[in-house]
């Protein structure tokens, strides 16, 4: 087992994989170079690594190594992983150096035969000073008592919520970053304002560094665990990835577009309906469009059997959500049609209020709205989503060759028959069932009077003509005549149980 009395700094998902599958106690820190609280904790890790020379102590920057932070759900950041027998046991979140002592003591246990013996100083003794220091450290940072020094993760109560709404709707174009427009303090929430600077628009920023509690409760209530958020009209457009996207092939200009503010001079009041300079009134326009949309959106819902709206493609989804919904569709077996969502403001937005569901993805099937990504999740693993599928015809029936192949591996030792075991339909088959008795090896048999397409088609799959057929694991061991010579030369018994 590696071991050392220094903290590694991992460079890769496979490196930290490979490390911590030896099994022994492993700790990884995901830290950022902007983050105070962050480096005041690595302190405290460094002299945990020092005081226990058998466990392994890794450093992730979080930013730079995205594909580690997503992989273990990492939204923020000082953040602990605990891992044992190459399993996460434990994490912590925040600035808690006494509770990380605590958690590194509970987690290494004693050293095992053969590794490095524990430094001179018991575990965490040398590191107390320490602990206490960065407890101050976080005490005058954030005007918090000691013993709070754990970052809050607050409920969403109403006061919150309002304040949370109200913040997204503050601006036409608003976006919830790490710093400000001038000092961006992430390298994700860079490129986005860089993006936004080059579409030409004006648009308001709030740094989720400056209040936790609005940093925590976004993620509730967007529903989207990481920063940056941009909003546009007071509506979730997506995280870094996805804005990056939309501005490379100019969707992004497209929905800022919409925020320009419609010029009202032409405007004026008759008999207490808004109306232009021309004869039809504003309303009425509003009205034919909306009942135009409706019945685009009744026709798009209904253009196929099985139709997902969600961000992105199948092959290339542009949320998690979406992504988790996809692979849930596949697995089912079900064949269906997706619309993406961003490429269609109108439906996009139009769809919500059709289907009076507030979020994508969103999931049809002939028509009637099944849920989003929650319930569809819960309905696949509890089996109700294939259920669904095959309760309206939706299956794609497997070929004759996929039902055979998994007929003749549905049991170690299988007998294709005429009958069934306790009633043989004719003396051949008889005589196999008794052979097999015989020899006290457990058995199933299929009855192929029963499934006229299995009874043809097994002879071509198998290129052997008549009945009984008897596989081992897949494999044909024969017919009667040869059966029965293995019985009576002592074969049969071997050849059913190796």
């Amino acid at each position: 087992m590696t071991t050392g009395w220094a903290v590694k700094n991992v460079e890769s998902k496979a490196e930290l994989d490979s490390a911590v599958a030896q099994g022994g106690p492993a700790f990884a820190h995901f830290w950022a170079s902007w983050c105070e609280p962050s480096k005041h904790m690595d302190e405290v890790f460094a002299q945990l690594a020092v005081d226990t020379p058998y466990a392994q102590f890794f450093r992730v920057e979080a930013e730079e190594q995205p594909e580690i932070a997503e992989c273990f759900g990492v939204t923020t950041v000082p953040y602990f992983l605990f891992f044992k027998d190459g399993a996460v046991v434990d994490k912590m979140e925040g600035a808690n150096a006494p509770e990380l002592a605590s958690k590194v003591a509970k987690h290494a246990g004693a050293p095992v035969a053969g590794t490095i013996p524990a430094a001179p100083a018991s575990l965490g003794m040398s590191a107390a000073p320490m602990v206490l220091e960065v407890a101050q450290k976080s005490h005058q940072s954030n005007g918090n008592h000691a013993e709070d020094v754990k970052d809050p993760s607050p409920g969403l109560n109403e006061f919150l919520k309002a304040e949370i709404q109200s913040l997204i709707t503050s601006k036409p174009i608003m976006l919830f970053m790490k710093g400000n427009p001038e000092e961006p303090r992430c390298g994700f929430s860079r490129k986005v304002v860089d993006a936004l600077k080059a579409e030409g628009v004006e648009f308001g920023s709030f740094d989720i560094l400056s209040n936790d509690a609005v940093r925590q409760g976004l993620k509730i209530f967007s529903n989207w665990p990481t920063y940056p958020q941009l909003y546009v009209k007071g509506e979730l457009i997506g995280g870094s990835d996805i804005i990056l996207e939309m501005s490379k092939n100019g969707e992004l200009k497209q929905v800022l577009a919409d925020t320009m503010v419609v010029d009202t001079s032409t405007l004026v009041a008759t008999n207490g309906a808004v109306t232009d300079n021309g004869d039809s009134t504003l309303q009425s326009e509003t009205a034919k469009a909306e009942s135009d949309l409706n019945q685009r959106l009744k026709s798009l819902v209904n253009s196929k059997p099985v139709l997902l709206f969600m961000k992105g493609t199948p092959e290339e989804p542009r949320c998690g959500f979406s992504r988790k919904v996809v692979g849930a569709m596949k697995e089912t077996g079900a064949e269906f049609g997706t619309f993406n969502i961003l490429a269609d403001n109108e439906v996009r937005e139009g769809l919500k209020a059709f289907s009076n569901w507030p979020t994508y993805p969103q999931l049809y099937v002939k028509g009637e709205l099944i849920g989003g990504c929650d319930i569809i999740m819960e309905m696949h693993q509890n089996g109700e989503l294939k259920q669904t599928f095959a309760e309206n015809g939706l299956l794609q029936k497997p070929s004759l060759d996929d039902r055979l192949k998994h007929l003749i591996n549905s049991s170690e030792n299988i007998l294709f028959m005429k009958g069934t075991k306790d009633e043989p339909r004719c003396g051949f088959s008889k005589k196999v069932v008794n052979a097999l008795k015989e020899t006290e090896v457990d058995f199933s048999t299929f009855d192929i009077l029963s499934d006229e397409e299995v009874r043809q088609g097994l002879k071509t799959f198998s290129n052997w003509p008549t009945y009984p057929q008897l596989y081992h694991k897949g494999e044909l061991l024969g017919g009667c005549d040869i059966i029965m010579e293995m019985k009576a030369s002592g074969e049969l018994k071997g050849a059913l149980t190796e």
